[in-house]
């Protein structure tokens, strides 16, 4: 009886950064890891978040002032830069990919598992004021209304609609992967520190 060995050749189909770029959804910390002074990362985060930590050399685009900067980071693309999103957990960063993508810019890969996996993996961080997350200031806000509401209907009881008003927001936000408090939220003073 005789073997039979059947080898295949992979052939890459492209090299290019570009066409790297538009074949990959997403990039590890550690591939990433050694590459940060030739890529242009894009976090989304709010400038707060991004004040505390972030990635050395990331640009911080904010997702609700994207619309407005699409240009920016089409040009990065144009200039032939490896553009790579990233976020906290990597939620917004493809809430950017798909905007950026509705917007003709080609598809962008993400940073898997965001700054959190970054930190984990022990690769570097420039760090500055340490700040709640935006994560954070949703659920402590969304707590404390529902808290404040249930106290408060216990005098005025129409308030206990207050916290309904919270739970549908919140499964509202769970079902679209959006939040209108995190938007709200971003726009305050303490998510948009001054620069210098």
């Amino acid at each position: 009886m005789s073997e039979t060995t059947t080898t295949t050749t992979v052939t890459p189909e492209a090299t290019t950064p570009e066409a790297t770029t538009q074949a990959i959804g997403s990039y590890t910390p550690s591939s990433l890891r050694g590459r940060i002074d030739d890529i242009a990362i894009i976090d989304v985060r709010t400038p707060g978040e991004f004040e505390s930590i972030h990635v050395p050399h990331a640009r911080n685009v904010p997702l609700d002032q994207l619309r407005g900067r699409v240009a920016e980071v089409r040009s990065l693309v144009e200039e032939g830069r490896e553009v790579v999103l990233s976020c906290r957990t990597e939620n917004r960063a493809r809430q950017a990919q798909r905007l950026l993508a509705a917007a003709g810019v080609p598809s962008l890969p993400i940073l898997e598992g965001g700054i959190v996996a970054w930190e984990a993996e022990g690769a570097p961080v420039v760090q500055g004021v340490l700040r709640w997350d935006l994560e954070r200031q949703v659920r402590f806000t969304a707590g404390l209304l529902v808290l404040v509401s249930i106290l408060v209907s216990l005098v005025f009881p129409p308030a206990r609609f207050v916290a309904g008003f919270v739970g549908a927001g919140l499964v509202f936000a769970a079902v679209t992967n959006t939040c209108a408090m995190a938007l709200l939220l971003a726009k305050l003073p303490y998510n948009r520190p001054r620069s210098g």
